[in-house]
C-alpha cells in the first residue's frame, strides 16, 4: 500500500455490515484425516506433500524459491517451504504434513506487523490461489480466504453491492476479518468480522469444517476478532453484504502546532457524531507535530459540511461526493508498494483528558511517525463485548502508531516505538488491537483480547490441543 498517501487522506482498511442469518453453501468434500490423534514426528515429507497437491510446492533449496513478505523489516524470517495451494484438500495436505514436525502458518495479504505468516524454517501456505470472488442469492457473497480486498471491491461493484472491509486493496480479507475489522464505514455498519455468515476452515486433525452460528458455534465465535493463526486455515468466507452506498469524503489539515487542539475537539465531535460518519485523526511527527483530520459519511456533501463545520478551522479543506466505488479508491491511494515499518496499537475507551500529552510523544520524532485515531463506537458497539471475540466494543478508538524505518534501523525503531506505546497506554490504558499485532507489545493476551480470552484459550485447546498453529502471540500460549 502506499502508505504516504494513506496518510494523507487519513484513510483504512474498511468496515463490515450487518450480519444476515442465512444457510451458507456446502463446502468441498474433505480429505479424511490422519488416522492417528497421536502428534507424529520427524521431518515433513516434502516429497510426498507435493505429490499430494494440485498447487506448487516451492522449498527454501529450489531455484524457484524467492520468498518475499509485504514488510521488508521481516525479509530475513524465511520459511522452509511455501506451499502455492489452489485447493482446500491442498491445505489439508500441508497441515496433515507439516503437524508436529515444523511450524505452520497461512498467508493471505502478508501484512502481518510481526511477520507471523513466515514461520521461520516452517512450512508457509500461502493461499491467494483461492480467491475466487462469487456473489450468491440473497446479498450473500463467497469469497476465498486468499482473496485481496481491491479485488473483492471491484467484483462486487458490478452487482452495486458493498463489503467495505477494507480500502488497502493488497490487504487480505482474511486477516482483516480474522482480527475484527476496523475501517471506513465501521460506525455505520460495524466491524467487518460483523459482516460473516459462515467460514470454511481446515483443523489441526485435517478436517475441514464450516463454522456458523449453528456449525460449530464456538469456532465461528473465535473467527470473529480471536486473531488470524489461532485456531486453523480458513480456505472460504460466505459474508452478507448491504447495497453500495453514495458517499462524501473530506480531508482537514491543521498546521505545526495545532494538532493538540484539533485532536481534543475531534475527540469531543467523534463522540456525539451520527453513525453515518466516520473519522480518524492522522498525528505526524516532528519538531512540533501536525495533523490531519479526514473521514466518510453516509449521506449527502451538504450533511457532511454541516457536521465537519464543527471542528476547528482547518489552514486546508477537502470535501467531496463519491460513489463508495470512487471513495475505495481514494482512501486506497496511489500504486501498491512494499514499506518497511514498525507498529503497534492502543484503544482509546474514553477522550484524553489532556490531548497535548499525547501528541507530545510524537514531538521531536520523524515526520514518518504516526498516530493514527480511528473513531469507533456506533453500530460498533451495538454488539456487546462478548458476543464475538473482538473486545472493544464500547471504545471511542483505536490508535495505529506506525513507525516507517529502513530495515537496518529497525531495533531503535523498535526502541522509539515502545516508548510511544507505552506512554499512550499511561494516558488510555494497556490495550490493543491484535490486527495491528506487536510482538514486544507488553501483556499483549490480555491487551488483545480482554475478558474474551479465557474463551478463546477454551476454543484452541478444543480445535487445536496439540499447539500445532502455535506461533509466539497465538491464544494458546
Amino acid at each position: 500500500m502506499d502508505r504516504r498517501r494513506f496518510l494523507k487522506v487519513a484513510g483504512l482498511a474498511g468496515a463490515g455490515a450487518a450480519l444476515a442469518a442465512c444457510t451458507s453453501p456446502a463446502p468441498p468434500a474433505p480429505v479424511a484425516p490422519p488416522s492417528s490423534s497421536s502428534v507424529p514426528s520427524g521431518p515433513p515429507d516434502w516429497t510426498g506433500l507435493r505429490s499430494k497437491m494440485s498447487g506448487q510446492l516451492v522449498l527454501a533449496g529450489d531455484d524457484s524459491f524467492a520468498y518475499q513478505g509485504f514488510n521488508p523489516v521481516w525479509d530475513g524470517q524465511k520459511p522452509a517451504a511455501v506451499a502455492k495451494v489452489t485447493s482446500a484438500a491442498d491445505v489439508q495436505a500441508c497441515v496433515e504434513a507439516a503437524r508436529g514436525r515444523v511450524a505452520v502458518a497461512a498467508r493471505s495479504g502478508g501484512h502481518s506487523y510481526a511477520g507471523y505468516s513466515s514461520p521461520p524454517g516452517g512450512l508457509q501456505v500461502d493461499v491467494r490461489g483461492l480467491a475466487e470472488v462469487e456473489v450468491l442469492p440473497g446479498g450473500q457473497v463467497r469469497i476465498g480466504s486468499g482473496a485481496a480486498l481491491g479485488d473483492v471491491s471491484k467484483a462486487l461493484a458490478a452487482s452495486g453491492l458493498c463489503l467495505p472491509t477494507g480500502t488497502c486493496p493488497s490487504v487480505g480479507v482474511a486477516g482483516l476479518t480474522l482480527g475484527g475489522g476496523i475501517g471506513v464505514l465501521s460506525r455505520k455498519y460495524g466491524l467487518t468480522c460483523d459482516h460473516l455468515v459462515s467460514a470454511t476452515v481446515v483443523t489441526a486433525d485435517g478436517r475441514l469444517l464450516t463454522a456458523s452460528a449453528e456449525k460449530e458455534p464456538d469456532l465461528f465465535w473465535a473467527l470473529r476478532g480471536g486473531g488470524g493463526g489461532n485456531f486453523g486455515i480458513v480456505t472460504e468466507f460466505v459474508f452478507a453484504t448491504v447495497p453500495a452506498p453514495e458517499v462524501a469524503v473530506f480531508s482537514l489539515s491543521y498546521p505545526a502546532g495545532a494538532a493538540a487542539d484539533a485532536l481534543g475537539a475531534w475527540q469531543r465531535w467523534i463522540a456525539q457524531a451520527p453513525n453515518e460518519l466516520w473519522s480518524n485523526v492522522v498525528v505526524r511527527g516532528g519538531p512540533q507535530p501536525s495533523c490531519t483530520i479526514g473521514g466518510c459519511f453516509v449521506g449527502s456533501v451538504g450533511g457532511l459540511a454541516a457536521l465537519v463545520n464543527q471542528l476547528p478551522a482547518p489552514a486546508e479543506r477537502f470535501l467531496q461526493p463519491q460513489t463508495y466505488a470512487e471513495a475505495t479508491r481514494y482512501f486506497a491511494g496511489g500504486p501498491i508498494a512494499r514499506e518497511s515499518a514498525v507498529a503497534s496499537s492502543r484503544v482509546v475507551q474514553e477522550p484524553i483528558g489532556d490531548p497535548a500529552q499525547a501528541v507530545a510523544l510524537l514531538a521531536g520524532q520523524s515526520d514518518e511517525t504516526y498516530l493514527i485515531f480511528d473513531g469507533l463506537r456506533g453500530a460498533v458497539a451495538d454488539v456487546a463485548p462478548d458476543a464475538t471475540a473482538f473486545p472493544h466494543r464500547k471504545a471511542l478508538a483505536n490508535v495505529q502508531i506506525y513507525l516507517k524505518t529502513p530495515p537496518e534501523a529497525a531495533e531503535q525503531a523498535r526502541t522509539n516505538l515502545a516508548a510511544i506505546r507505552d506512554g499512550l497506554g499511561a494516558l488510555v490504558g494497556d490495550t490493543g488491537y491484535v490486527n495491528y499485532i506487536d510482538p514486544q507489545m507488553p501483556q499483549w493476551a490480555q491487551a488483545y483480547y480482554g475478558g474474551n480470552l479465557a474463551r478463546l484459550q477454551e476454543v484452541a485447546a478444543k480445535y487445536d490441543p496439540d499447539h500445532v498453529f502455535e506461533f509466539a502471540q497465538s491464544v494458546s500460549r
